[in-house]
């Protein structure tokens, strides 16, 4: 499959590599991707993002995405429904910090220098992502999968990356019409 990415497409896979081992994580998920999208610039879903004015509110994502890895990648309705239970999430997650440090919850390790040189895996939600993007890709009729299907895979799966997309306005639909407009050619990026 990855011998049909493009070029753009294969750096947001190696910068959520790049970026699972920043954080001292064994697994690629989801959000690893988002935060390469947001990295990448001069491509399909670069442009889509800055047509949406997402460029200039990368910071903002990035301590959404940040937040919710803090709380065991749980999302708002996820979390609203453990509260109808009579769970509230933050006071766990600020027990556990408590007794373990930051980030504990996300299962950020302060020993990831010892593993670090270990081959990385793809979660999956990771791999739902690329699975989607595939489906997307061949929706379009395209023969290569870019940034902007992964991009619109993001926006298409529910989890923590479509959540915090869609907080930020960027949706399946909103980056549909910028790529695709209404007649379902592609746009051009530049």
């Amino acid at each position: 499959m990855f011998e049909r990415f493009t070029k753009d497409a294969r750096e947001v896979v190696q910068g959520a590599v790049a970026d699972s081992r920043r954080a001292g994580t064994r697994t690629v998920d989801a959000e690893h991707l988002l935060l390469a999208l947001l990295e990448l610039e001069g491509s399909r879903a670069s442009f889509a993002l800055a047509a949406l004015g997402l460029a200039e509110r990368r910071e903002p994502v990035r301590e959404a995405l940040s937040r919710a890895r803090r709380h065991a990648g749980l999302t708002r309705a996820e979390s609203d429904a453990l509260a109808g239970l009579g769970i509230d999430v933050s006071e766990i997650v600020a027990r556990v910090e408590e007794a373990h440090g930051v980030g504990a919850m996300a299962g950020d390790r302060k020993d990831a220098g010892r593993w670090s040189g270990r081959r990385v895996s793809f979660g999956q939600g990771a791999k739902d992502v690329l699975e989607k993007a595939l489906r997307i890709a061949l929706a379009h009729r395209d023969r290569h999968i870019g940034d902007e299907h992964l991009l619109l895979a993001l926006t298409a799966l529910p989890g923590v990356a479509a959540e915090v997309l869609a907080d930020h306005g960027v949706t399946y639909g909103t980056v549909t019409r910028v790529l695709y407009g209404d007649g379902g050619e592609a746009a051009k990026a530049g």
